[in-house]
Order: C-alpha cells, then structure tokens, then sequence
C-alpha cells in the first residue's frame, strides 16, 4: 500500500482528532456547490443548448450523415441521423430506403464467416431508436413505417458456436444458427425488444416492451412476454388507419 492509500485509511478509522478534522473539511469540500443564481444561469443554460444543438446540426448534416451515406448501398434520402454516426461491423451491405430516422447510438453488424456478404434492408419511414443493435447473419428486412424503440436487438446470429470446445477455440457459430429476420411494414417493437433469428412479424403488430420473440407473430395484433405470445388482436378500425395512410404516405 502506497503512502497516499495508507494516509486515506487513517483517516477514514482512526480515532485521532486530526484525522476526523481532515474527514471533515474534505466531506464539506465534497458537498459544496456555488447557489444557482438565475439571473446568471438561465442565459448561460439557454446559450449552452444554443451552442450545443447548432453544432450537433451541424455535425449531423455535414459529416455525420454523409460520412454514413457513404456506407449504404443505396443512398437514402432526407435521412436524419441523430446523436453521432452507428457503429457497423462486419462484412454487411446496407439498403435503406428515404425519410428514415436513425440514432448515431446503434450497431449494425454483419457476420463474417458466412460465404455470402449479409444484407439489412431496410425500408422507408423507418425509425430506428437509441442503443439498438441488429446482428444481420443472412438476411434482416425492415419494411416501411417500422417502429423500433431503444435498445432493441434482432438477433440473427449468436456469434459463437454452441460447442464449448469449438467456442474455446474462437471457431464462428455454424449455419443451423443463423437465419433471417423480417419485420413487416407497420410494425412497433417496444423499448428493450429482442427478435431471435428465423422470425417473421406480421404487418401492424405490436410488441410490447422487454420481450423476446422466438416465433413467429401474426399480423395486427399485440404481443408480449418471454418469450413473446399473442395477447389479443389490434382493433380493426386502427387496422384500417393503418392501411389508408400507408396508402396516402406512397401516394405522396
């Protein structure tokens, strides 16, 4: 123990009126503050989100998003990119369609031992939310209007294999674990939603926050729990909402 580590712990337990005194001055010096005038904070608050947000913009429209466009296959338009630039991995090709809303905040990963490049597709009006990952093993297809709150996760391959000696020695995962994912258009996952590989999620469904699907849903309906089953169907008046404005929105 260094003489610095030895002096803390004498004054945290010993007795000694110094090391009480020195506990002391420091527990006050660890909870001072300087009062929260508003004459002088407020401006300086509101000058701060003014500085904040203008170079956030302006990362966002002259590096961040062009700088990620680069990254895509077919490049989006009216893309606004929030909060950075994601993450992406592996051997992947990304397609996204126009008017997407996606945080800087999320990872895209492709599988590397594959034999074929994996592809995201990734349809129009999609929003993809913060600290949400999508592990693309073959296939993951987005389709438009989707909905995916934060920290979601479509898993489409594990990563490593299920045989400990195999995953000792860093081996891939095989084939039987990996499979495609498809969220079909309208679809809503809830905040901290995962979907395993080989899943299809109907048109309009919903998946209520923190579960995982390890099946398939139907369309328009609301489901939940671990793993996900299917609570009851979305009323029909809301499904027929749903259709006249994907109908008006491709219209436009």
């Amino acid at each position: 123990m260094n003489k610095l580590q030895a002096f803390k712990k004498w004054v945290k337990t010993a007795d000694h009126p110094l090391a009480k005194a020195v506990k002391q001055g420091h527990d006050q010096l660890h909870h001072f503050e300087i009062p929260a005038f508003s004459i002088l904070y407020k401006p300086l608050h509101t000058l701060h989100q003014l500085i904040s947000h203008s170079l956030s913009s302006v990362m966002r429209v002259f590096y961040w998003t062009p700088m990620f466009k680069t990254r895509l296959s077919r490049k989006a338009r009216r893309l606004y990119l929030y909060g950075g630039m994601p993450l992406v991995q592996g051997s992947l090709e990304i397609m996204m369609g126009d008017n997407c809303r996606l945080s800087g905040q999320t990872t895209f990963s492709g599988r590397w031992s594959g034999e074929q490049t994996p592809q995201l597709i990734i349809g129009d009006n999609v929003g993809i939310a913060w600290q949400t990952t999508i592990a693309v093993g073959s296939k993951v297809i987005i389709g438009d209007n989707v909905r995916i709150a934060g920290r979601g996760f479509l898993a489409g391959y594990p990563g490593h294999p299920v045989d400990p000696a195999a995953r000792a020695k860093g081996l891939p995962d095989t084939e039987d674990q990996v499979g495609d994912i498809v969220l079909e258009k309208d679809v809503w996952l809830g905040s901290g939603v995962t979907v395993m590989k080989g899943v299809t999620i109907g048109e309009g469904t919903i998946v209520a926050a923190g579960s995982i699907v390890s099946r398939d849903l139907p369309p328009f309906v609301l489901a939940a729990g671990v793993p996900a089953k299917v609570i009851k169907p979305l009323d029909l008046k809301q499904r027929k909402r749903t259709e006249a404005e994907s109908i008006k929105e491709r219209a436009a």
